[in-house]
């Protein structure tokens, strides 16, 4: 597969699970003229609330005004997820309007099921099957985005109801390490791709491997789902994990934040 495929089944991928997530978690999708917008329950403008492109049909004016017309009515700001391979006008338009860089994760592939990892000793890997698993993949992705400043409550509730983790093409793991939830990691397998989302590591046991543990077997599951490739959109802290998993970049998502909705100012 050539990269211009393999970046267009990222972005499809990254696109319909934020879709996928907003809609089971009980939030508001609106997605017209190449744009979709996504409200989820929770105001945190970064991860919850967003904007992206699906096609070049509207301009970059056009984008951010309709951006700030959905969630000013909201009372919310929000996030444009760009695309650095389609959507440089819209990060110079962004940039101009006041909006805030906030970094620009790669977006990485593996196009092969990995060996299955085998936990260390005193680590269990569950899939997340009840909902007392749901309530440990919330609670382990909650502390360890703390680590980026994310708010406590907001875990719970995008990652709480149980049709947000687990159904036939989404899967979840849970690594337990003496009884407690302490690393977590979910697949959403659309268009081919298993896409991995909420890999997270409570800070006490970094450096364990026990990302990489959940990640591998969201992956894997993904690929027994029938994916052809995984992806994902990687955090500083774990791309160096990925990388060394053999997952390669193919490009990057410029985040463009506005913390406060226009309307409020």
């Amino acid at each position: 597969m050539d990269t211009a495929a393999l970046i267009e089944l990222c972005d499809l991928n990254y696109v319909e699970a934020m879709r996928e997530l907003t809609r089971r978690a009980g939030g508001t999708v609106v997605d017209e003229d190449g744009l979709m917008l996504y409200a989820g329950v929770h105001p945190l403008p970064v991860l919850v609330n967003g904007v992206m492109r699906t096609s070049d049909r509207l301009d970059a004016t056009a984008v951010l005004a309709r951006a700030d017309a959905f969630f000013g009515a909201r009372g919310r700001g929000f996030t444009i997820a760009a695309r650095a391979h389609a959507d440089e006008d819209l990060v110079r338009a962004a940039g101009a309007a006041g909006l805030n860089s906030y970094g620009s994760p790669p977006a990485m592939v593996l196009d092969h099921r990995l060996p299955d990892a085998v936990p260390p000793s005193g680590v269990e890997l569950r899939r997340v099957a009840t909902a007392a698993d749901v309530a440990a993949f919330a609670e382990v992705n909650g502390r360890a985005y703390a680590t980026y400043g994310m708010p406590a409550d907001v875990a719970p509730a995008v990652l709480g109801p149980s049709a947000t983790v687990i159904a036939p093409h989404i899967v979840a793991f849970v690594a337990f390490a003496d009884g407690a939830p302490v690393a977590a990691a979910m697949t959403i397998v659309t268009h081919g791709v298993a896409g991995v989302y909420w890999v997270g590591t409570v800070p006490e046991v970094r450096g364990r491997g026990l990302a990489e543990l959940c990640t591998r077997a969201a992956g894997n599951a993904g690929f027994d789902l029938g994916a052809r490739i995984a992806a994902l959109q990687a955090s500083p802290m774990g791309e160096p994990v990925y990388r060394r998993m053999g997952y390669v970049e193919v490009t990057r998502y410029p985040q463009l934040v506005r913390f406060q909705p226009r309307a409020a100012r």
